[in-house]
């Protein structure tokens, strides 16, 4: 396969790294020449100052798109026009008009496009995952995400909660397999005045969501806590690490005849992940529905709905 990177800043020469490594990047294009010319260099690969130049000289199977997200309905439009297969980084768009648009022009142009929610391809979610859909947990009423840390050099036209919270949003909808019917937030400023910390709470039937994200935390944590009937899971997705406790309980009756549920210590068990580095499964995971010819595992209206929500919460500040 023959892949193209557009836009390699931070996150873009990650892609590029990724794909070379794969033996498949083609090409890479920015509109810095100096950072292009460096990059092509380092993974042997064609630049591109203008990445329209780019899709009309390469012969590729697919593409990357790490753009800026205000760029990413112009560039996917253009993409989509030439008829390539791409993925698009997360949020899908910085409106719902222009997120609508991108997939509105890919189904008409029958297109297939994967947006890069890359929580969702680390090794500790997908066991995760696993679990829960197995009833490990038993009926999940509460989870938990804390997301907090410094904030990003580059960050300059966007808050906490498209940038970050994005990200749990989408993992909430993916684990619990539902929508939000409620959604309770509060967005502040501390060191900034886009809104650099934010405590949001959604409600899915009868689970409660929350979600802590902020850029003024002095060091990077990034935990999920999953309660239910059943037990109990903590995850650390930077050490991809995920412990389970199981609960033992008994329903008993007190001395005076009422209902009572007496616990006892739980099991605690250490699920066994191989450890793997989260954009290489996302990426891996985007090039074999390519040549399998099967659907992406992300769609464009699952980052359509995290978006979407992350709009609300942004707009009732």
């Amino acid at each position: 396969m023959k892949v193209g990177v557009i836009g390699i800043g931070n996150m873009g020469s990650n892609h590029a790294r990724v794909y070379c490594e794969a033996g498949c990047l083609a090409a890479v294009s920015d509109i810095n020449k100096e950072l292009g010319k460096k990059v092509s260099e380092k993974f042997r690969c064609n630049y591109y100052k203008d990445y329209k130049e780019m899709l009309s000289k390469e012969k590729l199977d697919a593409v990357s798109i790490v753009v800026p997200t205000s760029f990413h309905k112009m560039v996917a439009l253009d993409v989509i026009e030439n008829r390539v297969p791409f993925l698009l980084e997360k949020p899908i768009a910085d409106t719902l008009e222009n997120a609508n648009e991108i997939i509105r022009k890919a189904r008409e142009k029958n297109i297939k496009f994967m947006v890069g929610h890359i929580e969702r391809f680390n090794p500790a979610i997908i066991k995760l995952k696993e679990l829960l859909d197995n009833f490990e947990l038993g009926e999940i009423n509460s989870i938990m995400c804390r997301r907090v840390g410094v904030i990003p050099p580059k960050v300059k036209d966007t808050n906490v909660i498209i940038d970050l919270a994005v990200h749990d949003i989408d993992i909430f909808n993916y684990l619990l397999n539902k929508k939000p019917s409620k959604l309770f937030g509060l967005l502040g400023n501390s060191l900034i005045s886009n809104g650099d910390y934010a405590d949001l709470l959604l409600k899915y039937g009868n689970t409660n969501a929350f979600i802590q994200v902020n850029w003024v935390t002095p060091i990077k944590i990034r935990l999920l806590n999953v309660t239910g009937s059943r037990g109990y899971a903590e995850l650390n997705y930077i050490t991809q690490e995920l412990d389970v406790y199981k609960s033992n309980y008994a329903k008993d009756y007190d001395d005076f005849g009422d209902f009572i549920i007496k616990f006892g210590k739980p099991t605690k068990v250490n699920m066994e992940i191989k450890k793997e580095e989260p954009l290489k499964v996302e990426l891996q995971s985007f090039l074999n529905c390519i040549k399998e010819g099967k659907e992406f595992p992300i769609k464009g209206e699952d980052a359509f709905e995290a978006l979407r929500i992350a709009l609300e919460f942004s707009n009732n500040k």
